[in-house]
């Protein structure tokens, strides 16, 4: 039964990621943090 309840509620999170995502103002911001996110790994070197 609570399995049920968080599949439930993780898929009403998913519709409204998505639904967020699809707004103009918000893809600016996604393809920002992405380009910010590929800078900075791209700045590291040597191996951990």
């Amino acid at each position: 039964m609570a399995g049920m309840f968080r599949k439930l509620i993780a898929s009403g999170i998913a519709a409204k990621v998505v639904q967020e995502a699809r707004k103009p103002e918000n893809q600016a911001k996604i393809k920002k943090a992405i380009a910010d996110f590929q800078k900075s790994r791209s700045g590291k070197t040597g191996r951990r």
